[in-house]
């Protein structure tokens, strides 16, 4: 029997709540409902969920878009749910954003413990950059850039991920 693919869609304000609580399980340091009310609020951000069936909202995503950069403000899976795929699927859909936006360049920053997730970040095309000292108040941050995702080198990246995700699918 094959699986049944995930539904990502644009975060709405009537999300908050559960992302707020889904937040506050992975995050030691959670944003506020008001923090998400505020960065939907605002013409340069976008954010997603995903939603599986049966669960409802089981991850999110989110994008501030400057210029032709793009800065990935937050990610993150239910821990029940990893090893799903979903975060691979909430960065393509994060990409395929900032790629609508005219970005040229995507960021973000990552704990220096969170090697799982500098992984997924590296089958995507960020390399390491630098660190944020105390960027989390408990620990510093690896910086990472992907550049030129408008590049037909990108593409064939995001294409090969798109392929393997519909493999899983199967």
């Amino acid at each position: 029997m094959a699986s049944v693919t995930p539904d990502i869609r644009t975060m709405t304000r009537s999300d908050i709540p559960h992302v707020a609580a889904l937040e506050a399980e992975v995050y030691d340091q959670p944003w506020s409902p008001r923090v998400f009310f505020d960065e939907l609020a605002m013409d340069n951000r976008h954010y997603v969920v995903i939603e599986t069936e049966g669960s409802g909202i089981v991850g999110y995503g989110g994008l501030l878009l400057v210029d032709d950069d793009a800065h990935i403000t937050t990610i993150a899976v239910a821990p029940e749910e990893r090893g799903r795929q979903l975060g691979k699927r909430l960065m393509l859909a994060l990409v395929d954003e900032a790629l609508a936006a005219g970005a040229r360049h995507l960021t973000l920053e990552v704990r220096l413990s969170n090697s799982s997730a500098q992984r997924l970040y590296e089958i995507f095309g960020f390399d390491p950059v630098g660190k944020r000292k105390n960027y989390y108040k408990d620990e510093d941050a690896l910086v990472m850039w992907a550049t030129d995702i408008d590049a037909s080198d990108y593409a064939d990246r995001v294409a090969e991920i798109r392929l393997s995700l519909d493999e899983v699918a199967r």
